[in-house]
């Protein structure tokens, strides 16, 4: 263990390095502000222009849909190159700074809620995630060399503060952004990711040489290969079809809003019976497989078997996110236009009980730990607590005057955006029980694990489906109980448990070390596609309810991941048999 990571260990906060809590809040901050926005932005785009809180309902509901599953896609590519700059030039904690504000800078354009600005702010958070994605975890990595026994617990506690970041960034800024502002709203997540940029600069003494820039007289590894094992270096044709397929596959992405937003289409040319946007994607499609195809058939056996693998969870992983991610846009629109969320009497009193409760107590706990790293640290990096705690004191401002506010009313308006606490709320609740489970006897075989995910999550949706029966069709407006949408979330949650984390742990246990960049981006990709058809999918609810009902568009979603999730638990003696004994 070298010195640096001797001293972490010296200034220990619940068992681990104080260097991890100071991770944790950079985290919390960041996914505070990605959640803030992620929750108001569909809302806000489609919101009415009259009222007393206008949006901007000049956009139909396809074409916010379009420029979010593009928006959420382009974030889980840039991390490819980001960790690639961070390895190469900047250094991780560099990375994460510069990520950090960029992303700062994001979240302040889209405050002035003009079009332009709203297009330079997303970008912007879309390169930032970028540099900040892959890099803070890899600090963490770096932290924990020689204490493998303590990483599982780290990224616990670091899941933990995503979590938090993303309970508390839908609540507060849902909240000021509905009900007051949306500049509020956005403004909000930007302090609170500019407070964090600091907090976390101001803290760089405690890492060491941790994280730093990498030196350039540092020789490369000798690569260790296992019997029958063999290099597959990248050719020069591999490179051109990357090269190719990237291009093709970027200018789809951005030309799909362009060309409904704008109505200027980049692929305006027909081939045959082909439009020109069909055409180029099944293009892109065709070259990418073959990529693949010819990458993995020059492994060795073992090697190219756990590469199908991985490649068939990955295809399965698309097929999730693509109904999961409507969390960020359909299901945002049900809640806001079909769901009744105005509550008086007992029924006002006893969900202003549940609010209270699910805001102050994981709050508290948090400004707990926050309390402990103070103790520790103080003396080292004390400028960074006091940002920290400076934080601490606004949100906790904010929540009194929230709460408050809402005690002060007679009636209530659940807001469209609390469901989103849901996720994060039943993630923090029941992933201990998951872990029991995969650390028991009965835990599953990871084919299992994405079948079972997959049907859980479709069960969710045939809830909805279920709850919107009554709804008549075309019909813009509804009043359907809360309760299927929170049964809803629950479901859903359970389905992510069940398959979310497996993904990326059976990823790192099936590749081989040299591998694990190159097909980290092939598993980014596969939850980028799943992203974007998200947002396309989700783009046809005004279409699919004004022919038929929202009923059908639920069943949609219902059915897609359950016969998915019935076929992969078919394949698992296939697997098993490609896995060569990883379990």
């Amino acid at each position: 263990m070298n010195t640096d990571i001797e001293n972490l260990f010296k200034d220990k906060v619940l068992g681990h390095p104080a260097g991890l809590f100071v991770l944790f809040f950079t985290e919390m901050w960041e996914r505070f502000s990605f959640y803030g926005m992620r929750v108001l932005l569909v809302i806000f785009l489609t919101q009415p222009l009259f009222g007393e809180n206008p949006g901007w309902a000049n956009w139909p509901r396809e074409h916010a849909l379009a420029l979010f599953g593009t928006y959420a896609s382009l974030l889980y590519l840039t991390p490819i190159l980001g960790g690639y700059i961070a390895d190469k030039i900047t250094g991780y904690r560099w990375a994460v700074t510069i990520g950090c504000l960029i992303m700062t800078l994001g979240h302040v354009a889209m405050a002035f809620e003009t079009e332009t600005t709203l297009y330079f702010g997303l970008a912007l958070l879309v390169i930032g995630t970028g540099l900040f994605k892959p890099n803070i975890t890899s600090i963490i990595s770096e932290m924990y060399k020689g204490n493998d026994s303590k990483k599982d617990g780290a990224y616990t506690i670091y899941y933990m503060g995503v979590n938090a970041g993303a309970f508390f960034g839908i609540m507060l800024c849902g909240y000021l952004g509905e009900n007051y502002s949306w500049a509020l709203g956005f403004g909000l997540a930007g302090i609170f990711m500019l407070l964090g940029t600091v907090q976390f600069w101001l803290s760089k003494n405690i890492f060491g040489e941790i994280g730093a820039k990498p030196k350039k007289e540092a020789s490369e590894k000798e690569i260790i290969l296992e019997e029958g094992d063999k290099l597959n270096p990248f050719t020069l044709v591999d490179k051109v079809l990357i090269a190719i397929t990237a291009i093709i596959g970027l200018t789809w992405l951005i030309n799909d809003p362009m060309s409904k937003i704008r109505n200027v289409n980049l692929f305006d040319f027909k081939i045959g019976s082909f439009e020109g946007t069909t055409f180029m994607i099944v293009v892109g499609i065709l070259l990418f497989i073959y990529l693949i195809v010819s990458r993995i058939i020059r492994y060795s056996p073992t090697v190219r078997d756990r590469m199908i693998a991985v490649g068939i969870f990955a295809f399965f992983t698309i097929f999730f996110w693509a109904a999961f991610e409507q969390a960020a846009g359909s299901l945002n629109i049900f809640a806001r236009d079909y769901t009744a969320r105005d509550l008086s009497g007992s029924s006002a009193l006893i969900f202003k009980i549940i609010d209270t409760i699910l805001t102050v107590v994981p709050l508290a706990i948090i400004s707990w730990v926050l309390y402990l790293l103070f103790k520790k640290t103080f003396s080292k990096i004390g400028l960074s607590n006091i940002v920290l705690s400076i934080s601490f004191i606004i949100i906790w401002g904010i929540v009194i005057w929230k709460l408050n506010n809402e005690f002060s009313k007679d009636t209530t308006e659940v807001g469209a955006t609390w469901f989103g606490i849901l996720n994060s709320f039943f993630i923090i609740a029941l992933a201990p029980l998951f872990s029991r489970w995969w650390e028991s006897k009965y835990n599953p075989s990871v084919a299992f694990k994405y079948g079972f995910g997959l049907g859980l999550l479709g069960f969710g949706f045939a809830l909805l489906a279920f709850g919107s029966l009554d709804i008549p069709q075309g019909a813009k407006t509804a009043s359907v109980s809360m309760i299927w949408l929170i049964m809803a979330y629950l479901f859903h949650t359970l389905g992510e448990l069940c398959l979310s984390p497996v993904g990326l742990s059976y990823l790192s246990k099936l590749v081989p070390g040299r591998m694990i960049a190159f097909m980290f981006g092939i598993w980014y990709l596969a939850i980028a596609i799943g992203q974007k058809a998200a947002g396309t999918l989700g783009g046809m609810i005004d279409e699919i309810t004004a022919n038929y009902n929202l009923t059908t568009f639920f069943l949609i979603f219902t059915i897609v991941p359950i016969v998915a999730g019935g076929l992969i638990i078919l394949l698992n003696p296939v697997l098993k048999k490609i896995m060569h004994g990883v379990k």
